[in-house]
């Protein structure tokens, strides 16, 4: 693919032959940005598309499309432009027409059929009118659309609005109602702030700072001796208090007697224990601990048995033998 574009024939030449072609119906012409356009008599229109359709060596043969331009600073502020598309030498120009509110264009339909629909176009969005239309009428906007959208003053909201109400069944038109005026807005950056005052500003310029908050009310202290609070201390010029004995303090003091700490205990040295006697008899201490004691049951005496006290039994005393 050697370009991105399609690729058209060059301009060589095409402003020589289509000024020698038309003669003084071109007012102006001009070449930029690989594109040619000529600024035409609007008198001589339809002749001027006739010459440049049927001319060997232009044959313009096709209309593409119709447009156009507001200039409000100019005497005649609209500008019709044609663009045409030359089949045979694959080259395309521009036809440019001046006029304002009052003067028509002619009307190109009956060279190329098509511009019927784009002249209502234009027509309808900036209010060129075109002198032998056939049905020069609105084709974009509503039946009762007041005004050309495409102009420079008209409004952005328009002159009407339209809704459907219920109390008459069909589509209203109203004048327009905004909310809220249009805001005006800056381009200056946020973090650096406006140099003007936003409204609302100047109630905070204005204001007296606020009040400090008041202090939580103070809370009594509570101690549980003199020796906390420090009462009872004598002044430093004060002379010294003969000692006491600690009796005789308490007793004068009229108060119980607190009980003296009582003094750390010493740990008492671990029993060592004795292995030399284990040592010595280890067969004793096997027997005390395969030993078993059987112990006699207790019975819980009758009442027949608790009155009359037990008689201590008497063990017999075996004879002894006589060795005689």
């Amino acid at each position: 693919m050697k370009s991105a574009a399609p690729l058209y024939a060059p301009n060589d030449g095409v402003i020589e032959v289509a000024e020698k072609t038309l003669g003084g119906r071109v007012l102006s012409s001009l070449e930029a940005a690989y594109e040619v356009s000529f600024t035409v008599d609007r008198d001589s229109l339809v002749e001027t598309m006739t010459l440049l359709r049927d001319t060997p060596g232009l044959e313009y043969q096709q209309l593409m499309e119709i447009a156009g331009v507001d200039y409000p600073d100019r005497a005649d502020r609209f500008e019709v432009v044609y663009c045409l598309l030359s089949l045979t030498r694959n080259h395309r120009i521009r036809v440019h027409v001046q006029t304002d509110e009052i003067k028509p264009v002619p009307s190109v339909t009956g060279i190329w059929p098509v511009a019927g629909w784009l002249e209502r176009e234009v027509y309808d969005m900036y209010g060129v009118l075109f002198d032998g239309n056939p049905d020069l009428r609105r084709i974009l906007t509503d039946y009762g659309f007041v005004g050309h959208p495409q102009r420079k003053d008209f409004p952005l909201t328009g002159y009407v609005e339209l809704r459907y109400s219920e109390e008459t069944k069909r589509v209203a038109y109203e004048p327009v109602k905004l909310a809220q005026d249009f805001r005006t807005f800056d381009f200056m950056s946020p973090w650096e702030g406006a140099e003007y005052i936003l409204p609302g500003d100047e109630k905070a310029a204005a204001a007296p700072p606020p009040a400090p908050p008041a202090p939580p009310p103070a809370q009594p202290k509570t101690t549980e001796s003199t020796a906390q609070s420090g009462a009872g201390k004598p002044d430093a010029g004060a002379s010294p208090k003969p000692a006491t004995s600690p009796a005789k303090a308490e007793k004068s003091d009229g108060a119980d007697p607190k009980p003296a700490p009582p003094a750390a205990e010493k740990p008492k040295p671990a029993r060592a224990r004795k292995t030399a006697d284990v040592a010595a008899a280890p067969e004793a201490a096997k027997a005390l601990s395969t030993r078993k004691v059987a112990a006699k049951p207790r019975v819980k005496p009758d009442a027949s048995t608790a009155e009359a006290p037990a008689k201590p039994s008497r063990a017999k005393k075996k004879p002894e033998p006589n060795n005689g």
